[in-house]
């Protein structure tokens, strides 16, 4: 009754904790004493409580004693095997008034119901810090401590998580546990499994009570709020750098370590990220492992694959109120909007540099270290951008992996692509809120906008000269080098700029049709 009533008549001594259930004080109380008596004796992890020490070696021994009646699943927790439970019933009697969200646990809907109110319970005892999830409160905790007491026995990885413990341990056992009702498709993290369960539902069951986006990720919606909130959780110790995304937070602490203990064995690429490492690893192989289920396209990345996804369906539900722009993927708008707002949020540690994309900005970096990771087995080609390893590897394959649905046109370079789409639609998306000059492309109404704003970017490192165009800088940038990389196939002419070498190449064929 006292979840009804809200009573809670358990108080602890030592602080102004309260709460409904005796068991719940215990547990409480066991963080003032700080005594961990229960040891693991595989990797050290120490715990307060017997019952939560019995669950860690399961970790280690794969025991999974609760199983089901109804399958041959089974679990590690009695939690996990109640989930999977109400699966086979497909009840959902918990629903959330709002936004229509349905769950088969009191407990999901309390937390769904956070996203909602931005209730957030679970409070830091050492500073101010607070989480809707008690799972974002002990990952939060271990930046004080810095105890990571999960190991595994195959690696050596430590991790301050449990779960990511047992995430992690399926890289070396390959184990999916997460298995489609609908279809053979397995994997080994539950959130890959509901994002691909959404693909056969189309359910997209949270929604923002803001702007009406929907998504099949809980995750996705919590990071969707924070672009209304302004709210940027994930605050660097060393700077005064925060961020709403966890995963930026990570790259951004990278910078202040410097370490990249990850290698590729081909060309000497070095990078802080597993992840970075797996992807750039690709552009030697080929490989390309994320399919589309409805046509044989596949890529590199995954989030290529959902953009190509977006092609299937046709929506754009992502709008410009400033122009008639529209777009499939919300981090799209995002961009788009910078070139109305000229926003540069992108800032470089060395200079005053700044960049409304990301990618812009590591371009910029690498000039600075002089560094080019990047390089092409066929012809030793080195660069500092790993896109354009990529589109140069299709000068040796001859490769045109974006082609037109509306006739058969392919082209190498994806921009050349959506170039060509403005001749069937006639239609010029980008518009300059000074003058009214529309185009189809992107990068022409940047350049465009700097006849009126005067900027110039594009800076000579070895005098005062700038330009507004890239294009101008490698011109003047041929004067201090006098490099001629322009040569002409039929009288070897060399020139520093390609447009010279088109005019001359005039002069060859002219002097062809005069002879016949």
């Amino acid at each position: 009754m006292r979840t009804h009533t809200g009573e809670k008549p358990y108080k602890c001594e030592k602080c102004d904790y309260f709460c409904t259930l005796e068991s719940s004080l215990d547990r409480h109380i066991e963080k003032h004493s700080g005594e961990k008596p229960y040891m693991c004796g595989e990797c050290g992890y120490r715990t307060a409580r017997k019952s939560h020490l019995s669950k860690h070696v399961r970790t280690h021994t794969g025991e999974k004693p609760y199983k089901c009646d109804l399958c041959d699943y089974s679990s590690a927790q009695k939690k996990y095997l109640d989930k999977h439970v109400a699966k086979h019933t497909g009840e959902k009697p918990y629903k959330c008034e709002d936004c229509g969200y349905r769950t088969a646990i009191s407990a999901n809907l309390s937390r769904h119901m956070r996203i909602h109110t931005g209730e957030k319970p679970f409070k830091c005892d050492l500073c101010d810090y607070s989480a809707a999830q008690k799972v974002a409160l002990d990952q939060h905790k271990v930046k004080h401590t810095g105890e990571k007491p999960y190991m595994c026995g195959e690696c050596g990885y430590r991790t301050a998580d449990r779960a990511n413990l047992s995430r992690h341990m399926r890289t070396h056992t390959g184990l999916r546990p997460y298995k489609c009702d609908l279809c053979d498709y397995s994997a080994a993290r539950k959130f890959n499994l509901d994002k691909h369960v959404a693909k056969h539902t189309g359910e997209k069951h949270y929604v923002c009570g803001e702007c009406g986006y929907r998504t099949v990720k809980k995750s996705a919606l919590s990071v969707h709020m924070r672009t209304h909130t302004g709210e940027k959780p994930y605050k660097c110790d060393q700077c005064d750098y925060s961020t709403a995304r966890k995963a930026t937070f990570d790259q951004h602490v990278e910078k202040h370590t410097g370490e990249k203990p990850y290698m590729c064995g081909e060309c000497g690429y070095r990078t802080a990220r597993k992840s970075h490492l797996s992807k750039h690893v690709r552009t030697h192989t080929g490989e390309k492992p994320y399919k589309c289920d409805q046509c044989d396209y596949s890529s590199t990345k995954k989030k290529y694959l959902d953009k190509h996804v977006d092609k299937h369906t046709g929506e754009k539900p992502y709008k410009c109120e400033d122009c008639r722009y529209r777009t499939a993927i919300s981090t799209n708008l995002s961009r788009h909007m910078r070139i109305h707002t000229g926003e540069k949020p992108y800032k470089c540690d060395l200079c005053d540099y700044s960049a409304a994309q990301k990618v812009a900005l590591d371009k910029h970096v690498a000039k600075h270290t002089g560094e080019k990771p990047y390089m092409c087995g066929e012809c030793g080609y080195r660069t500092a951008d790993r896109a354009n390893l990529s589109r140069h590897m299709r000068t040796h394959t001859g490769e045109k992996p974006y082609k037109c649905d509306q006739c058969n046109y392919s082209a190498a370079q994806k921009s050349d692509l959506y170039k060509h789409f403005a001749k069937h639609t006639g239609e010029k998306p980008y518009m300059c809120g000074e003058c009214g000059y529309r185009t189809a492309d992107r990068a022409k109404l940047s350049r465009h906008m700097r006849t009126h704003t005067g900027e110039k970017p594009y800076k000579c490192d070895l005098c005062d000269y700038s330009a507004a165009q890239k294009s101008d800088l490698y011109k003047h940038a041929a004067k201090h080098t006098n490099e001629k990389p322009y040569m002409c196939g039929e009288c070897g002419y060399r020139t520093a700029e390609k447009a010279t070498l088109s005019v001359h190449m005039n002069t060859h064929i002219a002097g062809k049709t005069l002879q016949v």
